[in-house]
């Protein structure tokens, strides 16, 4: 089989340099995350074009509530500026629309947008595009051993009942495929608690590239690497 036609059916990107990229330009950091969001349209088309089905993007952590609060006010407006600006061309484009994290913690007004894109876009079935927003790894792992001990104190679950699959099944991802290649931009090589339950046998790829400049030929480099992979999964 040709390398081309080797795709992952998940993608999961951390879309890191924003503030670097602006910084490196005389720019407040703050620039850099626009210019960043502005990357997000053609990453979704190229995913879209490529027939992929599921786009996971790490949009802000658990920890990024550490930052300083104008950069934090910055990202939760772009949220609901970029949702505003961009649904009715998604919802036009076929693409589905799904944030996960802890969404209660989020601002009312990137709440209200985030709701409404979502529904805006739940008919369709084309591209899936997760967003994780207020998205911790580990986090989401608690989450989900507090729902266990829940159902045990209700008698819904024993002890022999508790596997990967029911974890996995109580997790924001729960119904959505395991990310085959998780891409992180920007230079560190590190996942950053993301998806670090899901990606247990997901092929990383680090770029040098701040995700401002990720373009097209970035991602097909991406997509070059995966292909180009053996995946064993513990096998022979």
């Amino acid at each position: 089989m040709e390398k081309s036609n080797i795709l992952p059916t998940h993608i999961g990107i951390i879309m890191d340099g924003n503030g670097r990229w602006a910084q490196k330009r005389g720019m407040l950091r703050s620039i850099g995350h626009r210019y960043g969001t502005e990357t997000i349209k053609p990453a979704i088309s190229f995913c879209s074009g490529k027939g992929i089905k599921y786009l996971t993007l790490y949009a802000f952590s658990t920890e990024n509530w550490k930052r300083p609060s104008y950069e934090v006010d910055t990202l939760m407006s772009l949220i609901s500026e970029y949702l505003t600006k961009e649904t009715a061309e998604m919802k036009a484009n076929n693409v589905v629309l799904h944030f996960i994290g802890d969404i209660d913690k989020i601002p009312q007004k990137a709440r209200a947008t985030i709701s409404w894109a979502e529904k805006e876009t739940s008919e369709n079935n084309g591209l899936n595009v997760n967003i994780a927003l207020n998205y911790g790894g580990r986090a989401e792992i608690v989450m989900a051993a507090k729902k266990i001990a829940s159902l045990s104190k209700q008698g819904a679950v024993s002890e022999d009942d508790i596997n990967e699959g029911l974890i996995s099944s109580l997790l924001y991802t729960a119904g959505i495929p395991e990310p085959d290649l998780i891409i992180r931009t920007g230079g560190e090589k590190r996942l950053s608690n993301f998806l670090i339950w899901q990606s247990a046998y997901s092929e990383l790829y680090f770029s040098d590239v701040l995700w401002p400049d990720f373009k097209d030929d970035e991602f097909e480099k991406a997509l070059d690497y995966y292909a180009s992979r053996k995946r064993r999964f513990g096998g022979l």
